[in-house]
């Protein structure tokens, strides 16, 4: 399947980049390209990696000129590129702008250009009912590779998406700091003890891009059916997993968080299709002619529950010490501890 062809990925050097550039060096795959602003990132991978089916490019995709330099022969497009940080997207909005709606646009219209065979989007549980800027730039982005999608003939470029929650360890998350917090022996700081978050793992979210490049139609956006936590038993778990006493603090809920974060609206929700381990939602594939939107309507609302983080499957503390046993970074921090 993937034999003579080329992916790039954008925001290569990111915790998906390195986690997918790993899986596909299992592959038969030509070629690799990482595309991200980070020198000092790309050259770790390339020290680390040694392997010459990677190429790396810098650029940005607020920069059309550059993304054009690193998409000549591509045929395929994992977009992980995105400023993804809550508070640094509350204080810069327009950097979140353009780099999450402008950049991916940006990006589609040389892919489109360029004739890629396949498109991958990645968003975030934070553009369902966004409160954020992060959120909403990244629901903006989703509007925009749909919009996109109904350019092109899904025969010539198929563009689609994917929606996942927290990624246990990735850089910038809780996990991360709740165990540096442990380590130092300082307390634990808990927004909300109530607080939910979906708990993927890296490999999960890996698996649920594969799956969306196996199966996603243009325009779709694909979810994979995710169990979930509280914050508390996240500490719990992992003050367990270290055999620590550290005391817990809440702080209380931080500016832009929700209590529990919702990967598919209700709306959503009505429209979308069941494939066992993972949703679809389908693009609307209505046109510019009205009448649907002001004088008909085709869509019957008749499940009031939208699917969250409060309302999945909730992990235990026993498992969610299971789940944290088989993540490299907790095997890696435990090691000597």
């Amino acid at each position: 399947m993937y034999k003579n062809k080329i992916l790039l990925i954008t925001g290569g050097t990111g915790s998906f980049g390195n986690a997918i550039l790993k899986k596909f060096l299992n592959t038969d795959i030509k070629e690799i390209r990482i595309f991200s602003r980070d020198e000092k990132k790309q050259d770790d991978m390339r020290r680390l990696y040694k392997d010459n089916r990677i190429k790396f490019y810098i650029g940005d995709v607020r920069d059309v000129s550059s993304i054009k330099n690193a998409m000549f022969n591509v045929d395929y497009i994992f977009h992980a590129a995105a400023l993804k940080q809550v508070p640094s997207c509350e204080f810069f909005p327009l950097e979140a702008v353009k780099t999450n709606i402008i950049g991916t646009d940006n990006l589609l219209n040389v892919a489109i250009e360029y004739e890629v065979r396949k498109i991958i989007c990645l968003s975030t549980d934070k553009a369902a009912y966004p409160i954020n800027a992060m959120g909403i730039s990244k629901a903006m982005m989703e509007k925009v590779f749909i919009s996109k999608s109904k350019t092109v003939e899904e025969e010539k470029t198929t563009i689609c998406g994917t929606r996942y929650g927290n990624v246990c360890a990735s850089r910038g998350s809780v996990i991360p700091l709740f165990v540096e917090q442990i380590k130092q022996n300082k307390a634990i700081t808990i927004t909300n003890p109530n607080m939910t978050r979906f708990l993927m793992s890296l490999d999960e979210a890996v698996g649920l891009v594969e799956y969306a490049f196996s199966y996603g139609q243009s325009g779709d956006i694909m979810i994979q059916k995710s169990s979930a936590c509280t914050i508390i038993d996240l500490a719990k778990a992992l003050l367990e997993l270290f055999h620590a006493e550290n005391t817990i603090k809440i702080i209380g809920t931080r500016h832009g968080e929700k209590l529990y974060e919702t990967l598919m609206t209700k709306e959503e929700f009505n429209v979308a299709e069941d494939k066992g381990d993972f949703y679809r939602i389908p693009a609307d594939k209505r046109d510019l002619y009205y009448d649907k939107y002001f004088t008909l309507g085709d869509q019957n609302l008749s499940k009031e529950e939208e699917y969250n983080s409060n309302n999945t499957k909730r992990l235990t503390v026993e498992e969610i010490k299971e789940k944290l046993l088989a993540i490299d970074y907790i095997k890696d921090e435990l090691i000597g501890w």
